[in-house]
C-alpha cells in the first residue's frame, strides 16, 4: 500500500513542493504555491508559519475553504506545502559567536544545540554553570522577530581566581580585604575580582568559604545603624554641629532615626553623606521646621 502511494505520488506530482516563508504565511507565499490565488494581496497574514525546520500543508479541504473566503474558485484537488527556513547552526558559526564575547580567551566548544534555527545574528551571554565547564544561553536575532534561543557548553582552557569569603559576611556591611580570600580556579568571564568586591556590602549574608558573586553585592550605605554620626543642626543661616548615633541604614537623602546620646531622644534626619546627616529646624509653621535634637 505505501509503495503505491509513493508510485502514484511520484507518477501525478500532487505532492507540491514546499515553498519557504517566515514567522507568517502571506498571500505572497499562497500565490507562489496555488497560482489560482495569485490575486490575494501580498502582506495579507493567512496562518502562522510552522516552527522552524517543519512543514505546515494546505490539503484540498482548506484550500477550498480559503479560496471561499476571498471569493477565488480554485481547482478541486490541489495542495500547497510551506516550511519554514531554518538550518542546523554549525561548530564554526558558534565559536565565532563565543569569540566575540570572548575577547582573547582560550576555550574548548564541547556541545550545543542542533535544533533547526532560523537565520539571523548569533549572540551568547554570560555563563551559568560550576566547575570549569560553562553553559552559555544564545540567542539569534532577527529584525522584526522574536529571538530564538540556542546554547552551548564551554570549557575555558585559562586558570583564574574566584574570591570567597574567608570570614561570615554580614549583609550591608562594607567589605573589608582582609574578609576575603582567593582560590585558583577556572572562572567564567567577567567574574568578579578583589576591585569589585571590597568596599561594597552583601544583600544578603554569606557564609564563610563561598565564592562571592557580583549579583549578591550592592554599594553600601552612606550611614550604617549603630554608626556615629555628624549631625548638622540647620536654622536659617545658622549652623549647629553635634554628635548622633544612626538607628537605621540610610543612603543619601533618605530620612533616617537618629539618637541624641546626651538626651536619649531620637528625631529624624536626612543623610547627606558618609556619616553626615542634616536636620532643619525653624519657626513652628516653617516649611523648615523639624524635631529639636
Amino acid at each position: 500500500m505505501t509503495r503505491w502511494l509513493l508510485l502514484s505520488v511520484w507518477a501525478t506530482g500532487s505532492m507540491a513542493a514546499c515553498i519557504p516563508v517566515g514567522e507568517r504565511i502571506l498571500g505572497a507565499d499562497i500565490g507562489r504555491a496555488v497560482p489560482a490565488f495569485a490575486d490575494i494581496p501580498g502582506e495579507t497574514v493567512i496562518d502562522f508559519a510552522p516552527p522552524p525546520g517543519a512543514r505546515r500543508t494546505y490539503g484540498p479541504a482548506e484550500l477550498e475553504r480559503l479560496a471561499r473566503r476571498f471569493g477565488i474558485r480554485a481547482e478541486p484537488g490541489e495542495e500547497a506545502c510551506f516550511v519554514r527556513f531554518a538550518e542546523p547552526l554549525t561548530s564554526e558559526r558558534v565559536q565565532a559567536a563565543l569569540q566575540a564575547a570572548l575577547p582573547g580567551e582560550s576555550f574548548e566548544l564541547l556541545e550545543f544545540s542542533h535544533q533547526p534555527a532560523p537565520p539571523g545574528e548569533l549572540h551568547f551571554s554570560p555563563p551559568a554553570g560550576s566547575g570549569s565547564t560553562w553553559v552559555w544561553q544564545g540567542r539569534i536575532s532577527r529584525a522584526g522577530q522574536a529571538d530564538f534561543p540556542v546554547w552551548a557548553r564551554v570549557r575555558l582552557r585559562a586558570s583564574g581566581k574566584r574570591v570567597v569569603a574567608a570570614q561570615p559576611l554580614r549583609a550591608g556591611q562594607p567589605i573589608a580585604r582582609a574578609q576575603l580570600g582567593e582560590e585558583a580556579m577556572d572562572v567564567p568571564p567577567g567574574a568578579a575580582d578583589l576591585s569589585q568586591i571590597v568596599g561594597r556590602a552583601p544583600r544578603r549574608p554569606i557564609a564563610a568559604g563561598l565564592p562571592i558573586l557580583a549579583a549578591w553585592l550592592e554599594d553600601p550605605a552612606d550611614v550604617l545603624a549603630g554608626q556615629p554620626v555628624t549631625v548638622e543642626v540647620r536654622c536659617g543661616q545658622a549652623l549647629l554641629r553635634l554628635e548622633g548615633r544612626a538607628q537605621a541604614p540610610g543612603k543619601m537623602g533618605q530620612v533616617i532615626p537618629v539618637r541624641n546620646p546626651a538626651t536619649g531622644k531620637i528625631f529624624r534626619a536626612m543623610v547627606a553623606g558618609r556619616a553626615r546627616v542634616v536636620l532643619r529646624t525653624g519657626p513652628p509653621d516653617s516649611p523648615d521646621a523639624g524635631a529639636n535634637p
